[in-house]
């Protein structure tokens, strides 16, 4: 097991949900944290919780390339070395593609898999001078089989996850000490969930829910054992996600249960909502 004191690691999506979460557990480890995000107010709140000689916070957008060069050169030099880049911030346009503009449809594509290419290829070269370092890219079970309702995002998270597998095979053969790894979330009870209860699938809810902790645990657990995947939900989820890639037929037949299913934990979910 690594010791994740005094190593740096950059967080995309830092400010709020998971990547949050991810943040303040590393931080805990004693790990020095870059954080990313779009929005200065909750990233500054977020930064102010800290000390100051542990952490750095930019707003920026993913997508943005050469603003992550600048970030990347100013953590090496004020720490010396990048330990990890965590691929989390995420976008999500509900519906189906018929429902959603192709604007929108880009940015998820751009967000959730061009973003985590190009920042990875781009950290590629300071953990190939240092000879060392991780990537965790946060997928979704979404990436183990295909969502109708969410086709662009879930084919976003397959992409990302095998992307991942692949990188971490060419890794493996040529930089034995650079590792590429994968968590894979069912649903997570953030805002990126619960504030658009209405507009989220009823199938989604018949997976577990987990709390925005569970996952960052589970890339804590990554960057000191560097497990290539871990999901979150339980085997059952995983087991289920895999019968619906490679049985779709079975999967048609299970859903109208695991819609009532889902359907049932919404309603409860949104009876909890209003009596808070």
């Amino acid at each position: 097991m690594n010791d994740l004191k005094g190593k740096t690691a950059i967080i995309t999506g830092a400010s709020a949900g998971i990547g949050e979460m991810i943040t303040r557990k590393l931080y805990a480890e004693g790990t020095n944290v870059i954080l990313i995000a779009r929005t200065k107010g909750p990233l500054d709140n977020l930064t102010s919780q800290f000390e100051p000689q542990r952490v750095a916070s930019y707003a920026m957008n993913v997508t943005d390339y050469a603003a992550f060069s600048r970030v990347i050169a100013e953590a090496k030099d004020r720490w010396g070395a990048i330990d990890f880049l965590i691929n989390n911030a995420g976008a999500h346009n509900r519906g189906n593609v018929m429902s959603i503009t192709p604007e929108k449809l880009i940015q998820m594509v751009q967000v959730n898999l061009e973003a985590p290419i190009v920042l990875t290829r781009m950290i590629l070269d300071v953990f190939i001078q240092q000879r060392r370092g991780m990537i965790i890219n946060i997928a979704s079970l979404a990436g183990k089989t295909p969502v109708d309702g969410a086709a662009t995002y879930s084919a976003t998270k397959f992409g990302l996850r095998a992307f991942t597998y692949a990188l971490a095979e060419e890794l493996r053969q040529t930089y034995p000490d650079i590792k590429c790894c994968l968590v894979s979330p069912g649903p997570v009870m953030t805002g990126f969930i619960m504030n658009e209860l209405d507009n989220v699938a009823d199938l989604v809810f018949s997976q577990p829910l987990v709390k925005p902790e569970v996952v960052a645990e589970k890339v804590v657990q990554t960057a000191k054992d560097s497990k290539i995947e871990r999901i979150t939900g339980g085997a059952l989820s995983g087991i289920m996600t895999d019968i619906g890639y490679l049985f779709p037929g079975m999967k048609r037949a299970l859903k109208p249960l695991l819609i009532a299913k889902g359907k049932r934990v919404k309603e409860t979910l949104k009876k909890q909502s209003i009596r808070n």
